[in-house]
């Protein structure tokens, strides 16, 4: 098994421990600290604001992997909320495209252990924020482009307890359906009805598909043919989604908690889409 399998494993686990020193609160305003996940270290870039008992933002970047970038495009929705942003940055050599849009469920067309999840890092590292808060956290998540498909599969497949997971101008999504082969729909992961308890839990989870309506264009857009079954482009692509999964929810007649929420003037932009005043409603529980 590999390091980086072996290391996933153990934040699985949440053997969370901090080496050499005591676990501190996130100092205020910027910075960039190293989260201890076990055998699992990650670079966060963070930002605390100026409030009481704030609650965590945990923010996903795009493909350029500007981790502190989207840390300081999310700065302003920290304020407003109350909540320390967290980004950490997934790094091209440990987490490739199979491993961060795609949260490494499936490899070479192999669905991989869940323990080998890179979801479950989104959990960790919860965890790990709150231990060093020495408090429990209410926190939501948001992600934009990369990031999107990233926690598109984190809502599909990993249960987490956070309160709004926004999914914003991804390339792909997971579709729920039964009938579409994983990471782009939930075919193969689960077995009899174990798959059917997944994709309602899916639809039950408290998703917000945020779209930039302007976002149309293909630059940088997955073009493989899992991704063109989904739309044409990103805006497209969302809603679909968004559409299945109402579809979805009312044939089985179970919950549906996704929001769909549309920026009229944005692009394939993590700043339009964060500084937005529809980014507070994306957000919202």
């Amino acid at each position: 098994m590999s390091r980086t399998a072996i290391s996933l494993m153990t934040a699985v686990a949440l053997s969370i421990s901090i080496s050499g020193a005591a676990a501190a609160p996130i100092p205020p305003g910027d910075n960039e600290l190293v989260a201890n996940l076990g055998h699992m270290r990650m670079t966060v870039f963070t930002h605390r604001p100026q409030c009481e008992n704030p609650s965590l933002l945990l923010v996903f970047h795009g493909l350029g992997r500007n981790a502190e970038g989207y840390r300081n495009r999310a700065r302003r929705l920290g304020d407003r909320l109350c909540a320390i942003v967290v980004t950490p940055l997934f790094d091209a050599k440990r987490f490739p495209s199979w491993r961060y849009q795609r949260a490494g469920i499936v490899d070479r067309r192999e669905v991989k252990p869940p323990s080998e999840w890179t979801g479950q890092l989104v959990i960790a590292l919860a965890k790990w924020v709150q231990q060093q808060e020495g408090r429990a956290m209410a926190y939501s998540l948001i992600g934009h482009s990369a990031g999107g498909q990233f926690l598109s599969r984190v809502a599909a497949f990993v249960p987490t307890e956070a309160r709004r997971i926004v999914i914003a101008n991804p390339s792909t999504h997971v579709f729920p359906s039964l009938e579409v082969d994983a990471p782009y729909g939930m075919r193969g992961v689960y077995r009899g009805a174990e798959a059917e308890r997944a994709l309602r839990r899916y639809l039950a989870a408290p998703v917000t598909i945020y779209l930039g309506q302007e976002d149309t264009g293909d630059k940088d857009l997955a073009s493989h043919r899992q991704a063109r079954a989904q739309g044409e482009n990103r805006y497209d692509r969302g809603r679909n989604a968004f559409a299945a999964g109402k579809r979805a929810a009312q044939v089985r007649r179970v919950p549906f908690n996704w929001r769909l929420i549309e920026q009229s003037s944005a692009g394939h932009s993590a700043r339009d889409m964060f500084t937005a005043p529809e980014a507070l409603k994306a957000l919202e529980p």
